[in-house]
């Protein structure tokens, strides 16, 4: 597969990631299978998918565990891509960047991972009680004591709006995380930026994107498959587990899927210029690795068949016209709070 660099540091990657929250977290409980998703996980690094994005949230911590079970084989084969900054506890997320906390999570996401070096740390996000400079350089000093590589910084303050023009968001939902990266860059190098970005969620094209670009930095794309309404696999209506954060979320309410309707219709006719077998998702995930040689998509994927057919995505050129129609899509409607 195609490598990508990630930051100043030159860490390398397969050009599609593997994002492996829904393995045992947020995502259709019913459908977890721990041997399944170590199979899933195999599949991934077999097909060039280096980079496994985990957080010790997710579970919380048995995602990290999965993971370790693959890297106590495999570690050589892998990106690890890891988070720190948030707790969950009795129903509710809290964040905390607290410096002393920072280090004890960090050890204790070693050992879940089976491993002595994580290739990137991620801030999952700011603590408002802490200085983000404070719990940054905590993380910092990780990277001198050896046990992390590089440092990032998920970004989450990006809020969609109903019915708004493609790339043309009042007030680029970004502004805040940019004042954020660009106090840390003062701290320690920024390695990579992790945010949204799809063909229903293009928000980050405005100024983020550029920012990373610019400066040399790794930018891995969170849901670049709009958490799976643009592989075309969803029934409108068809409702999600009670568990499943889409059952609460406004673009997935039936009416909203339904509206929603030509975003996967415009893609499954630009896929069916690319030969059978190519699939929505695979255009989507196209889409995404051509907006520029910084940019890595980390799908989710439970299955094996979804993470190859995630990797297959790299093979797609997009032509002129297959930009333009993509292009001509109309804006997703429903807000993406």
């Amino acid at each position: 597969m195609e490598r990508r660099t990630i930051g100043a540091a030159a860490l390398r990657v397969g050009a599609v990631g593997l994002g492996c929250m829904p393995m045992s977290w947020a995502y259709t409980a019913s459908q977890r299978r721990g041997d399944q998703s170590v199979r899933t996980v195999h599949t991934a690094l077999d097909a060039g998918c280096t980079l496994l994005d985990t957080a010790d949230m997710y579970g919380p911590f048995t995602n990290e565990l999965l993971i370790g079970r693959v890297l106590k084989e495999r570690r050589a084969d892998a990106f690890v891509s890891t988070k720190v900054g948030l707790l969950v506890g009795d129903g509710h997320v809290v964040a905390n960047g607290r410096p002393g906390y920072v280090r004890r999570a960090c050890d204790a996401s070693l050992r879940r991972l089976q491993t002595d070096v994580i290739d990137l740390y991620q801030l999952h996000r700011p603590d408002p009680e802490v200085p983000a400079d404070e719990t940054w350089g905590a993380m910092a000093e990780l990277v001198t004591a050896g046990k992390v590589r590089a440092l990032g910084l998920c970004a989450a303050d990006a809020r969609g709006t109903h019915g708004s023009r493609r790339g043309t968001v009042p007030g680029d939902p970004y502004e805040g995380t940019i004042r954020l990266l660009e106090r840390l860059q003062q701290v320690f190098p920024v390695g990579a930026v992790q945010a949204e970005l799809s063909v229903w969620s293009p928000e980050a094209l405005v100024k983020l994107l550029p920012w990373c670009e610019t400066r040399g930095v790794g930018f891995l794309a969170a849901r670049p498959l709009g958490s799976g309404f643009l592989t075309g696999t969803l029934t409108p209506g068809g409702g999600f587990e009670p568990d499943d954060p889409r059952a609460r979320h406004p673009r997935f309410t039936a009416e909203m899927m339904a509206a929603n309707q030509p975003l996967v219709a415009g893609l499954r006719r630009t896929a069916g210029r690319h030969g059978p077998g190519t699939t929505p998702a695979q255009v989507a995930l196209a889409w995404v690795l051509a907006r520029g040689r910084h940019v890595v998509p980390v799908p989710g994927a439970k299955r094996e068949r979804w993470a190859l057919e995630n990797a297959g995505a790299v093979g797609i050129r997009l032509t002129e016209r297959d930009e333009a129609e993509i292009r001509a899509l109309p804006a997703a409607l429903g807000s993406w709070d």
